[in-house]
């Protein structure tokens, strides 16, 4: 899989719709890689670290604003899960956005949850 669009969205323009959106079956995302996503004119980097988990940041890095977020490096801090920027490497928290790397930093989180098999995100 190399990028999930949901087509409502396209026809809305390009504004953020609140709510749950679905955005792709939970075997579409391999286990320990990132995926983009354009999710209601958004765009996200989806991550599967298990069986039945999977978090959603923004797709765009906080430090250099490119769109790369997916290609990062997953990790962790101890217990937290982690997302290291793929170009300076910055470490942030899947759960809170918090940048542990550089004071200050913060990447946008979304909610997710899994129903009958598809992944969902809330905008």
């Amino acid at each position: 899989m190399t990028a999930t669009l949901e087509l409502g969205a396209l026809e809305a323009g390009t504004e953020t719709t609140a709510g749950w959106h679905r955005v792709c079956r939970v075997e579409d995302l391999e286990p320990a890689w990132g995926e983009a996503a354009l999710v209601a004119g958004r765009q996200l980097a989806l991550f599967r670290t298990g069986h039945s988990e999977v978090f959603a940041v923004a797709h765009e890095d906080p430090a250099t604003g490119a769109h790369v977020m997916a290609r990062g490096i997953l990790g962790s801090k101890g217990t937290r899960p982690t997302i290291a920027s793929p170009l300076h490497k910055e470490v942030y928290d899947l759960e809170t956005g918090e940048c542990f790397s550089t004071p200050g930093l913060t990447i946008a989180t979304f909610s997710t949850r899994i129903a009958d098999g598809f992944i969902e995100v809330e905008l």
